[in-house]
């Protein structure tokens, strides 16, 4: 697979969780400003709008742990990968299994059930998986994902009006950020001279 090609369908579902996110707090946001006035500004319906948002981006995250889980799960079972670099893919879903776990008690706290995962053959085929055909492939893979993770989180937090939620995002993006610098490191590649590297 060409990195080309590789970068294509990683920021594709990166534009996916984004555009359904926003999306969705787009329709919350509608809903605030039309029907009934006494309805729109009532702090109670304010609060329940912001709720809904919150839930709604929570909820594409989730979407977007449940697929790096699937990921490194499936990646790492390839056997392309040497012990060391396998050593950091299982850190790295530790991680993602932790955001995860952390999301989905959130979203359940809010009173929704938590969006469920999609199968492991839809995830190989979505992500195209079966292309990986050397470790320098999957390492490629996986820097792609992270840093389409680390954006998506950062474009994501102006949508919350949560505190602890948007401190709880710039956490997850700083996790991701830190997976694609040390994966990009491994591929050999030079520090970006550009400021603002995610968002």
């Amino acid at each position: 697979m060409s990195e080309s090609t590789q970068k294509l369908s990683l920021e594709s579902g990166r534009r996916g969780f984004l555009r359904n996110a926003g999306l969705a707090v787009a329709g919350a946001g509608a809903l605030a400003t039309t029907g009934l006035p006494a309805l729109a500004t009532s702090s109670r319906h304010r609060a329940a709008v912001h709720h809904n948002n919150d839930v709604a981006v929570l909820q594409g995250a989730l979407a977007l742990e449940h697929e790096g889980i699937a990921a490194y799960t499936l990646a790492g079972g390839t056997g392309l990968l040497t012990p060391d670099v396998l050593k950091i893919a299982l850190t790295f879903l530790g991680h993602h299994k932790g955001h995860r776990d952390a999301l989905a008690k959130i979203i359940q706290k809010a009173g929704a059930s938590p969006v469920q995962p999609k199968t492991d053959a839809e995830y190989t085929t979505e992500l195209k998986l079966g292309t990986l055909k050397s470790q320098s492939d999957v390492i490629t893979f996986a820097a792609g994902l992270e840093k389409g993770a680390a954006n998506a989180y950062v474009g994501q937090i102006a949508a919350l009006s949560d505190h602890e939620l948007t401190h709880l995002f710039a956490q997850l993006s700083t996790d991701e950020a830190v997976h694609w610098a040390v994966l990009d490191g491994a591929l050999g590649h030079a520090v970006p001279a550009a400021p603002f590297l995610f968002g």
